[in-house]
């Protein structure tokens, strides 16, 4: 990683292909998000707007790809709740 610190703890998030199971999600607008094939690319994001099974996420640079902002395909994106994942992100 380097100079690149990662805000959260990427590497404890779980991979999830979007064939899995577990990729059909129902996202809201505001929920946090990952990319579920890949976390450490993109980081969390927040999904700032639905469009036909398509969202903007809104990644903040938070992974190691630095990118602000993506549209994704639902299937991709995995939100953090649904897996109880908020011991990933960094207490402030």
């Amino acid at each position: 990683m380097g100079a690149n610190k990662l805000s959260y703890r990427l590497d404890r998030l779980p991979v999830i292909y979007p064939f899995n199971r577990r990729a059909d999600n129902n996202i809201q607008l505001g929920d946090l998000v990952y990319y579920g094939p890949c976390p450490e690319y993109y980081g969390i994001g927040e999904v700032v707007r639905l469009l036909d099974g398509y969202c903007i996420v809104d990644f903040r640079g938070t992974g190691l790809l630095n990118i602000q902002k993506d549209a994704m395909a639902l299937k991709y994106l995995i939100p953090i709740h649904k897996l109880n994942l908020g011991h990933i992100l960094k207490s402030t």
